[in-house]
C-alpha cells in the first residue's frame, strides 16, 4: 500500500514539474557550495533564483543542463529529474540534454560568424534541417521569436559581433532557443545591458514563456518581480525558501528574504 501511495505521490509531483531537484549536494573540491537543495520548477513558468552574491544560485543554474560537467573539480549528488528522466543518469547525453536545457550567458556571446550562422550553427550540428529551406525557416522563426527579425532580417550575412549588445543578447536567446529546447537557462542576462536593452529582454521572457520554462538567475530583485511568478532565494549555499513571487516580495517565510529584499544585506 505505501508502495502504491508514494508511486503515486511521485506522479504527482512529476505531473506538475518539469524539473524536480532532491538532495543536490555541490563540491568545488572540498568547498560545499550548495547544501541539500530540494526544488520543483512548474512548467511554462519563469522561476528566478535570487540572493547574494556567491550565495550558490548559478552554480545550482548549471546543475540544471550538467555545465558543472566541464569543471573538473566539480562533483554533483543527489537527483535531477526533467520529466521524470535522472539528467545525471550515465545514459544521459550531456550534448543532447544541452539542445533540451538551453542557455543565456551573464555576457552575450555571439559565435564570430554571421547573424544567420549564430542561430543555424545548433540545428545544423543536431541534424533538425533536411535542406537550407528548412534552415532558412528555423533562423528566421527563431530570430522572430527572439524578437530580433526585423532589426537584422537584411543583415543576416553581417557578422553577429557587430550588434548593439542588448542585440547580441537576444541573438544568443535566438541561437538558444533554435533547436526548440524544453528549458531555458538564464544567467544574469541583463547584467551586462542598458535599461532599454533590458526593458526589451524582460519583454521577450514575459512571451518566450508560453512556450518554454524558463529559469533566470538575476542580483535585481525588481527584475526578479518584473519577469517571474515563481521565486527562489539562496543564502550559503542553502535554498532559503521557494514560492511564489507575490508572496515572496510582500511576505516572505523566512527573516533572511526578508532582510536581503529590504537590502539588509546582498
Amino acid at each position: 500500500m505505501m508502495n502504491n501511495m508514494s508511486t503515486t505521490m511521485k506522479a504527482e509531483v512529476m505531473n506538475e514539474s518539469k524539473i524536480s531537484a532532491r538532495g543536490v549536494q555541490v563540491y568545488y573540491g572540498e568547498k560545499h557550495a550548495i547544501i541539500d537543495v530540494n526544488i520543483e520548477i512548474r512548467p511554462r513558468t519563469v522561476t528566478a533564483f535570487i540572493g547574494p552574491s556567491g550565495c550558490g544560485k548559478s552554480t545550482f543554474l548549471r546543475c540544471l543542463n550538467r555545465m558543472n560537467d566541464t569543471i573538473s573539480i566539480c562533483r554533483v549528488e543527489g537527483h535531477i529529474h526533467m520529466d521524470g528522466e535522472d539528467i545525471y543518469d550515465p545514459k544521459v547525453d550531456p550534448v543532447q540534454l544541452r539542445a533540451k536545457v538551453g542557455m543565456v550567458f551573464q555576457k552575450p556571446n555571439p559565435f564570430p560568424k554571421s547573424i544567420y550562422e549564430n542561430v543555424a550553427y545548433g540545428p545544423r550540428i543536431h541534424g533538425l534541417a533536411r535542406n537550407k529551406a528548412d534552415l532558412d525557416e528555423i533562423v528566421s522563426a527563431a530570430l522572430q521569436k527572439a524578437g530580433l527579425w526585423n532589426e537584422v532580417k537584411d543583415r543576416l550575412q553581417e557578422s553577429g559581433t557587430g550588434l548593439s549588445g542588448g542585440q547580441q543578447q537576444r541573438l544568443c536567446i535566438a541561437r538558444a532557443i533554435a533547436v526548440s529546447p524544453e528549458v531555458i537557462l538564464m544567467d544574469e542576462p541583463c547584467s551586462a545591458l542598458d535599461p532599454i536593452a533590458t526593458a526589451k529582454v524582460e519583454e521577450l521572457i514575459h512571451e518566450l514563456r508560453a512556450n518554454f520554462t524558463i529559469v533566470i538567475v538575476t542580483h535585481s530583485m525588481q527584475q526578479a518581480a518584473r519577469v517571474s511568478q515563481r521565486t527562489a532565494m539562496f543564502h550559503l549555499g542553502y535554498l532559503v525558501e521557494e514560492n511564489d513571487t507575490d508572496k515572496m516580495f510582500t511576505n516572505p517565510d523566512d527573516q533572511r528574504t526578508q532582510d536581503y529584499i529590504m537590502g539588509r544585506f546582498g
